[in-house]
């Protein structure tokens, strides 16, 4: 099977509301939360938005999107009382020995891999592509992770090997923030 890792066109945006809403935490039951999902909804204008910013990757298998990445700087994400938290939180965050700033990081994530291709190499190819798109402009990644989805919790520390820089706590639900480098390390990703 043949994938394809790239950068979105506004002829993927069905394909990926499609995947997302199969995938959101808000239309799952207890049991499918266990296999990993999303929380945070977009729209085709968000989308719109974001790649206008160069912020949207897909992975395409047979003409069909089976994962997309979001990512973008926190004056884009800031629209969400969520990431407002985290961009506050940051100038008390360190990461490696530099200090986090909202000028010189960005939100990486939501990411949602459909299920059926879950375990293969699509996420960790989707990563590197965001990854290395963004890392001429920020030095410093950063994302969260709903401590409920030990799923993504355990693909994020274990195959790209993100590191816990925080936790905080909103609205009800207890998150770790994560960070990663742009610049791979040689051996790395």
């Amino acid at each position: 099977m043949l994938q394809i890792i790239r950068a979105a066109t506004e002829s993927d945006f069905d394909d990926i509301l499609d995947l997302q809403s199969r995938n959101l935490y808000t239309h799952l039951s207890s049991l499918e939360l266990a296999g990993g999902f999303v929380m945070t909804p977009f729209t085709l204008d968000l989308l719109r938005q974001l790649l206008d910013r160069s912020g949207v990757f897909v992975a395409e298998d047979e003409h069909k999107i089976v994962g997309y990445l979001l990512a973008g700087d926190w004056e884009f994400f800031s629209q969400w009382e969520i990431f407002r938290v985290m961009v506050a939180r940051l100038p008390e965050l360190r990461f490696r020995g530099e200090q986090i700033t909202s000028d010189r990081s960005f939100q990486y994530g939501p990411i949602c891999i459909d299920r059926a291709s879950r375990g293969s190499d699509i996420f960790p190819q989707l990563f590197e592509l965001m990854r290395s798109d963004f890392a001429p402009q920020f030095p410093i990644g950063v994302t969260f992770i709903n401590k409920l989805n030990q799923r993504s919790f355990a693909a994020h520390t274990r195959k790209l090997d993100l590191e816990i820089i925080d936790e905080f706590e909103f609205n009800g639900h207890d998150f770790y923030t994560l960070a990663f480098l742009t610049e791979a390390v040689a051996g790395e990703w």
